[in-house]
């Protein structure tokens, strides 16, 4: 049996002081060695990322398969009928919880009347009536508007179902995402030989290789350098809601005055509330008793005047001395996320808060991750999403195959996979690199604690590793 193993081709060096070629040299070898442990040990939790996310890519779709008959009307009227009487309605069919928000329905989607139920924790029941007619057509267990199909793909792709413990995988992914695309940008440049036509190189696999592990190279860096931008967009967004890069991301933005800001609901003449009430006074027990359905008509009116147009989400307000507060909620491109503060009995908008006001990061983030969900350009961000994550899965597979394709066949030699490049190449990294490079990779660790912690377990293994090969070797040497 002929072996398949190609080494990795080198090209005759210019000439170079030799401290150069050694820098060089171990600056490659180093990242090389990164590039690949990372790739072998975070792949999976890749996979698994890639293949939840297309999944989460379709729910749309399967909402109208799942939910078609609580979300959806059959026939579009002309005339809605009066809020207030479509709430009545979702009473009788809910007669328990306290009134937390309506969204009223417009064309062919039914209006979504949500309570808060104390057994449900952060669940809530939302009861989904025609706007045409006032029927009740169902009632579903939601979780910040979102239905169960979508809430059970969501929690799929974040955790796979395993709570706190689950969502340090979804972490782990989004942490190391980043390093693998950045290092396999350089490796892949480093490759390329100088002069005319590197870049267009650089875009292509090399179809004139024979195969093996040079062709199937080629296809995981090339296919790996199209998708660059688009999974670091996915890496950086997923970062943001993530549980300890998440909070440090957090952190960031109040140290800058960033976060997203929060219409005031106090009224003209009233005390500030002391709690969170004035900004979510549907989730308060026994409110039930205290609204008037049919201020709900009167709060649409003036903030429609207003300019809220398209869809919007009506919120009543805590008690007498705060306001109730519309927002609006439409996630596709152009969005519209203005909110208004509206006191019924005066008639007027008392607060306003603007989309094009908000702080530039809190923009950024809220456009980020609505093009993460696949909401921002509609079926358009569906597509794209799902061919990074068929992408992404590609470029794994050619990677574990290259690992293969590299293993030692002979019959004196033979090894189930690939060995590791090198040990030992960062003692030709220069020294102002450690120096420079030590501190900036703690700070990375520190503000991505998941990668922090992994990038030292990664370490740990590579020296209990070349220990025990070291070990081995003398014994078969003595």
């Amino acid at each position: 049996m002929t072996s398949t193993v190609e080494r990795p081709e080198s090209t005759p060096p210019a000439p170079a002081p030799a401290a150069t070629s050694g820098a060089r040299a171990g600056w490659g070898g180093l990242l090389l060695r990164i590039h690949f442990y990372a790739g072998i040990l975070v792949a999976p939790f890749l996979v698994v990322a890639a293949l939840t996310g297309l999944a989460y890519t379709v729910t749309p779709q399967m909402e109208r398969i799942v939910h078609g008959e609580q979300l959806t009307v059959d026939k579009v009227g002309n005339d809605a009928r009066p809020l207030a009487e479509q709430i009545a309605a979702a009473r009788i069919a809910h007669p328990d919880g306290a009134l937390a928000s309506v969204a009223p329905g417009d064309g062919d989607a039914t209006t979504r009347v949500v309570f808060d139920v104390a057994a449900l924790g952060d669940r809530q029941h939302t009861v989904y009536v025609d706007p045409y007619t006032g029927e009740v057509k169902g009632t579903l267990t939601t979780w910040f508007g979102s239905t169960p199909v979508t809430t059970w793909l969501d929690d799929l792709h974040r955790n796979l179902h395993l709570g706190v413990v689950g969502r340090y995988y979804s972490e782990i992914a989004a942490s190391w995402l980043w390093v693998l695309v950045f290092g396999g940008i350089v490796l892949w440049w480093r490759r390329q030989r100088p002069g005319a036509g590197r870049v267009r190189r650089l875009f292509g696999p090399d179809l004139a290789a024979r195969r093996g592990v040079r062709r199937t190279r080629g296809w995981h860096a090339a296919t790996g350098l199209w998708l660059a931008v688009g999974l670091l967009f996915l890496a950086a967004t997923g970062l943001t809601w993530s549980r300890h890069a998440g909070e440090n991301f957090g952190a960031g933005l109040d140290a800058l005055d960033s976060r997203t800001p929060e219409v005031s609901t106090v009224l003209p003449g009233a005390a500030a509330p002391t709690d969170d009430a004035g900004h979510h006074g549907g989730g308060h027990s026994g409110q039930a008793t205290t609204i008037d359905p049919a201020a709900t008509d009167r709060v649409l009116a003036i903030a429609r005047s207003a300019g809220l147009d398209g869809p919007v989400e009506i919120t009543p307000a805590a008690d007498a001395h705060t306001a109730w507060t519309v927002t609006q909620v439409d996630d596709t491109w152009p969005v519209r996320k203005d909110s208004v503060a509206v006191d019924p009995a005066a008639g007027t908008v008392t607060a306003r808060s603007d989309f094009g006001s908000w702080p530039l990061l809190a923009q950024l983030s809220s456009l980020g991750i609505q093009a993460h969900m696949g909401l921002l350009f509609g079926p358009i961000n569906q597509i794209l999403l799902a061919a990074l994550a068929l992408g992404l899965l590609c470029v794994t597979v050619w990677g574990y195959r290259m690992w293969w394709q590299r293993r030692p066949t002979r019959t004196d030699r033979r090894a189930p996979v690939g060995t590791a490049p090198e040990r030992g190449a960062w003692r030709l990294v220069p020294g102002w690199g450690l120096v420079l490079g030590v501190p900036v990779v703690i700070a990375v660790g520190w503000v991505l604690p998941v990668f922090g912690v992994t990038l030292l377990a990664f370490l740990a293994l590579d020296l209990v590793t070349g220990a025990w090969r070291t070990r081995q070797a003398r014994a078969t040497a003595g």
